[in-house]
């Protein structure tokens, strides 16, 4: 079976550590990156493969890899798209397989099938450091408070100035009614003398 890597991104600039894995519950196949960009996994028996493109600067989509046994002993190679952590039985779309032909291993014609990895993407190990934006301090809650509270503050006189009469004199005895503005009740324990209170106590 070989594994091709398409135009994007350039084979030629992945680094020489890439390699590919075909694996299964009791086999593992594992095939390095080529000059010509591809993998090749020889003696390939029959069975059911997750096939992974380990690589450090990109990510490529995993893929399931069926060998069956075809009419005449022909083997059969069948692939779909895979996800991780999901039932095994889940597939995903089918990903064309072609006949490359044949070549001699061991003396032996052996059978090539071919087929592309879809890249998902490049890897990124670090975060950009985000650039000043004065759109980013205006999002800042405390800012929002702010400018309300200033909006409030200069624009209350110009409001009370163009309010009717009527209802501005109303909003001025409510002022004056309202606790925050020194117009609540007495407070009866301000009338309340603690020494003679305790001297008839005592007595």
């Amino acid at each position: 079976i070989r594994i091709s890597i398409p135009s994007s991104p350039n084979p030629s600039t992945l680094p020489p550590s890439t390699s590919a894995s075909l694996t299964t519950l009791s086999t593992q196949f594992s095939a390095p990156l080529r000059i010509d960009g591809s993998f090749d996994f020889r003696n390939v028996t029959t069975g059911s493969y997750l096939l992974d493109v380990h690589c450090n600067t990109h990510a490529f989509a995993p893929l399931r890899v069926d060998v069956r046994e075809g009419e005449n002993d022909d083997e059969e190679v069948l692939v779909w798209g895979t996800f991780r952590g999901n039932e095994w039985e889940n597939k995903g779309p089918v990903v064309g397989v072609r006949k490359l032909g044949s070549e001699e291993e061991g003396g032996e014609e052996e059978r090539v099938w071919g087929l592309e990895v879809k890249a998902l993407g490049g890897k990124e190990y670090f975060v950009q450091r985000a650039g000043f934006s004065p759109l980013s301090i205006l999002k800042n809650p405390m800012i929002l408070l702010a400018l309300v509270s200033m909006g409030i503050v200069f624009g209350m006189p110009y409001l009370m100035d163009n309010m009717d009469p009527e209802l501005r004199a109303e909003f001025e005895e409510r002022q004056k009614a309202s606790p925050l503005a020194g117009g609540q009740a007495a407070n009866p324990l301000q009338s309340f003398d603690a020494a003679a209170w305790l001297a008839g106590s005592s007595s």
